[in-house]
């Protein structure tokens, strides 16, 4: 296959751009204008075309973009505009500033600039700066031909760039990065407008009314009693913390605690409406992520912007401000996510995939049998703390079971987990809490001995020496490298150090980025092995993603889902070949079960659990 690196020069003004607008505003706005646009053929010289819009299609449709790979920085972008205004789709999409992301932890930033910089391949110009305001016949001719020059560097240098991150990149990313660009750029998804325009009308009669009584003034939202009053009145159990200062368990109220940003985010709109409002804001989450739904149904489809390894374990994350990953469970905006017409839509989700890879990883035996024979592991984890028959665990000893599998397996500890049994209506005493943990981890050692493995893998990681993380030798840490992945890319824990924290006990840090800034990040054995199974599970559904979408256009994934549509006569055959893809164990980790459930519907909000064996 050809490669054919492209880069688009488009109008805009202070107002608007990029930074004022997202990806999918800018380039559907009336305003929006190609400047020219650059092209480089393998290693042959870049060319630049600048025309009207006819012109530009007639010469981008002189390459062979049906047996090439396209290659660009922030694909998205480019991609985008070769889809919805030139209706090119090349055959394969690759995007240098996904492959940084992922070779790269905080070491470069993601521009162009300074990727190209870190790599002395050469320097971006400026001349971008002069184009502000300025549509295509605004440009003299010089202009013209100096922003001209500008956009060819542009490709010489990401096609530089390209070759550079290439060398070793694992093809199984290569193609994850395609298919999650494709997300983008060649949308299919409908939205339902009268549906939103419904909700959006409840969500504001519902504030007004809510705000308009007596009871919700200032006083009372910024009272913590009175707040937690109004949150248990719509069922929630108010987040809680332990105190840094007193020690003592106290509300987590503060802005940036994050059971009060799940407030923020709860699928109960009255939830959101009293978070917002005890901040002072005036529209709530649902209210701007319905209005932006509403905005991008005028127009068009609904591409859905994932940002390729958006976590430091490699998970997407959302992009474009349209989060696709935290949509509430039962929130309207989920059933406004049609299926075109003649197709259903079918989400399947792996089930506990994490314990399960938790399991596996610490060689857990009796509980992968478990998964792997479909015994309930809840009852049975119940069984050990309650000290009673499987067969007489009732469903509120379940769900602690079920919290204690799927929340104790990273070494928490019990004021945590006092905490999380909180948000769920659970009381416990801390005491009790301990003993649930004790509990745990004598039924399933081998997990508590892999965080200790886990700890001296840190150790050799700052000793720049090699080893395994787990006693099985399943994972190789690299020394500084970090974990080796099984997909070829690796956990990267960058300057990594031993500090003193603020109560004067030594601790491990490693360097993380949050925008600009660089933040210390503490690390200990149970995390480690939190971040590793979680990329080990990406990668398990990254395999996943890859095999549906040779049969099925894949349109989204959230966590450990898949989304994709299938004509609607296919619905069952499609589900059962989703299904049995989802349930294909990876050749690195034959003896992990695994299971999935899933369904489908005519929207994402919409999709009826269906039984396999039917």
């Amino acid at each position: 296959m050809h490669i054919l690196t492209i880069d688009f020069e488009t109008y805009y003004d202070k107002q608007f751009s990029l930074s004022k607008l997202t990806t999918e505003e800018y380039i559907r706005d009336p305003q929006f204008e190609v400047i020219g646009v650059a092209v480089k053929k393998n290693d042959e010289p870049t060319e630049w075309f600048s025309g009207t819009h006819k012109q530009i299609k007639k010469w981008l449709d002189g390459f062979d973009w049906d047996n090439s790979v396209a290659v660009a920085h922030n694909a998205m972008f480019d991609m985008a505009i070769l889809s919805w205004l030139f209706d090119i789709r090349p055959k394969k999409i690759a995007d240098t500033l996904s492959m940084a992301r992922a070779v790269h932890t905080i070491e470069v930033g993601g521009s162009l600039a300074a990727l190209v910089e870190y790599y002395e391949l050469g320097e971006k110009g400026k001349e971008v700066l002069n184009a502000l305001g300025k549509k295509r016949l605004d440009f003299s001719p010089e202009d013209l031909e100096s922003y001209a020059g500008y956009c060819v560097n542009d490709v010489e240098l990401t096609y530089k760039l390209f070759g550079v991150l290439a060398k070793g990149f694992p093809i199984f990313e290569l193609n994850l990065i395609d298919l999650t660009i494709r997300m983008f750029s060649e949308p299919v998804l409908v939205l339902d407008v009268p549906l939103l325009e419904g909700h959006l009308q409840r969500v504001r009669d519902t504030k007004e009314k809510l705000l308009s009584k007596a009871m919700v003034d200032r006083k009372n939202l910024m009272s913590n009693n009175k707040f937690a009053e109004l949150l248990m009145q719509c069922n929630v159990t108010p987040p809680k913390k332990i105190s840094p200062t007193t020690n003592k368990e106290t509300y987590a109220f503060a802005k940036t605690d994050e059971g009060f940003k799940a407030l923020l985010e709860h699928e109960n709109p009255v939830v959101q409406i009293l978070a917002e409002a005890r901040l002072g804001t005036k529209s709530t989450l649902e209210e701007t992520r319905t209005e932006r739904f509403l905005d991008i149904a005028s127009r068009g489809t609904l591409p859905i912007p994932l940002r390729y390894y958006a976590a430091h374990t490699g998970r997407w994350g959302g992009d474009d401000k349209v989060n696709m990953q935290n949509l509430p469970r039962k929130s309207a905006l989920k059933k406004a996510i049609c299926a075109p017409e003649g197709y259903i839509f079918i989400d399947c989700d792996l089930s506990q995939i994490e314990a399960r890879m938790l399991a596996w990883l610490a060689g857990q035996e009796d509980l992968l049998s478990a998964f792997e024979q479909g015994q309930d592991v809840y009852k049975i984890m119940a069984s050990a703390i309650y000290g009673k028959p499987v067969d007489e665990i009732d469903s509120s000893e379940r769900f602690v079971g079920k919290t204690t599998i799927l929340g104790c397996g990273y070494g928490m500890g019990a004021a945590k987990f006092q905490a999380q049994l909180e948000t769920f209506g659970v009381s416990l005493e801390q005491e009790e809490c301990q003993r649930i943990i004790n509990v745990y981890r004598s039924t399933y050692e081998m997990i508590p001995r892999l965080w200790y493995s886990a700890g001296d893998a840190l150790e050799a990681i700052q000793g720049n020496q090699s080893t395994f993380l787990d006693d099985s030798n399943k994972i190789q840490v690299l020394g500084r490298d970090g974990v080796l992945l099984p997909n070829g890319l690796r956990l990267r824990y960058p300057n990594l150090r031993r500090e003193m924290n603020e109560d004067g006990r030594e601790e491990t840090v490693y360097d993380t980025r949050k925008g600009r800034a660089v933040m210390q990040t503490r690390i200990y054995g149970g995390k480690v092995i939190e971040n590793v199974c979680q990329a080990l599970a990406r990668i398990v559904i990254g395999q996943h993603l890859l095999k549906v979408s040779k049969r099925y256009k894949v349109v989204m994934t959230v966590h450990d889902a898949i989304g994709c549509i299938a004509p609607v006569e296919e619905k069952d055959e499609a589900f059962r070949y989703i299904d049995e893809c989802m349930r294909e164990r990876p050749e690195w980790a034959m003896t992990l079960p695994l299971d999935c459930e899933g369904g489908y519907g005519p929207a994402y909000g919409k999709v009826e659990t269906v039984d396999i064996s039917r």
